[in-house]
């Protein structure tokens, strides 16, 4: 009866063994099946990543937060450097993620970029060497010629001209606009000429008074027959300088040392009696003899101005 007992006992054992087997498994079961169901649910997404350099990244993940697909890649915001969209913020639909060196739509609206905007910034930056003209303005020179007189005139006793040089540039485009341009040599193609003024008595005073006309005058009268002789203005220009540099075309002047006298320094003086008993007070005499002899002896003022400035005389 005892041994029945015990075979019996042994039974039931192995009978409620077999329950907690069955019953683990089917636990078993349904945990991996609520596993599976959760793993399902996790969705890979393809997410491009823009980093500041320019470099671009795709990385497949199933996070959604922003600071956890960086994470994931290992990827550290610096200091100045923002992220599109926040980095708490869920991931935006257009799938992307842009670092940028700067502020952002939360950091001011002014600056707001759109990724296609900051796509659009990393755009090939064209190259190209130019080589333009470029005037050199001409200067403008004041000569006080007067000797302190009170009553005074300005003329101009040589035109100024705008000079030219030639400019190599290196210029930088991006979209077609102009970013960057430096200049990388130049060169003179021609130099500018000072326009020079000359700053005159305006009256010519004589031992018996005052001269009537000026200056102006004198040089105006001279300058008709400077192109009745078919003279070029640059003639006119040189015998300008050349009286000037005389008489400062005073007709009472005189040189104390040779004698020479008038607006041309004829020497002697009565040189210029062939074309006029007054040639000692009239300025037009003086002016027409003086033209006829650079005429004969020299061809033009030019001429004429060249030889004074190489030997001091003309």
């Amino acid at each position: 009866m005892r041994k029945r007992i015990s075979k019996q006992n042994k039974q039931e054992r192995a009978t409620i063994s077999l329950k907690k087997i069955f019953v683990m498994a089917l636990i078993f079961l349904i945990l991996a099946g609520t596993m599976s169901v959760m793993a399902t649910n996790q969705k890979l997404t393809s997410v491009k990543i823009l980093l500041s350099s320019g470099y671009e990244m795709d990385v497949m993940t199933t996070s959604t937060k922003v600071s956890d697909i960086l994470a994931e890649n290992h990827i550290v915001v610096l200091d100045g450097e923002s992220v599109t969209p926040d980095i708490d913020e869920e991931l935006s639909d257009n799938k992307t993620i842009t670092i940028t060196k700067g502020a952002t739509e939360a950091d001011t609206d002014d600056n707001y970029m759109s990724a296609e905007e900051i796509l659009a910034s990393y755009t090939q930056i064209v190259e190209k060497v130019v080589t333009e003209e470029v005037e050199i303005p001409f200067e403008t020179v004041t000569k006080d010629v007067s000797n302190g007189s009170s009553t005074t005139q300005n003329r101009v006793v040589q035109k100024g001209e705008n000079g030219l040089k030639r400019v190599t540039y290196r210029i930088r485009y991006q979209n077609g606009a102009e970013i960057e341009k430096t200049e990388i040599s130049s060169e003179i193609v021609k130099e500018p000429v000072d326009k020079i003024v000359e700053v005159r008595t305006k009256q010519v005073t004589s031992r018996g008074g005052v001269v009537s006309g000026s200056v102006a005058e004198y040089q105006a009268y001279a300058e008709k027959r400077c192109f009745d002789y078919g003279w070029s203005d640059a003639d006119f220009q040189a015998l300008v300088k050349l009286w000037n540099k005389e008489s400062r075309w005073n007709p009472y002047a005189c040189n104390s040392s040779s004698g020479a006298y008038g607006i041309p320094q004829a020497l002697p003086a009565s040189k210029m009696a062939t074309y006029g008993t007054d040639y000692r007070t009239n300025y037009k005499t003086q002016i027409e003899w003086g033209l006829s002899y650079i005429k004969s002896r020299y061809g033009t003022p030019s001429s004429a101005w060249n030889h004074s400035c190489r030997k001091g005389w003309y």
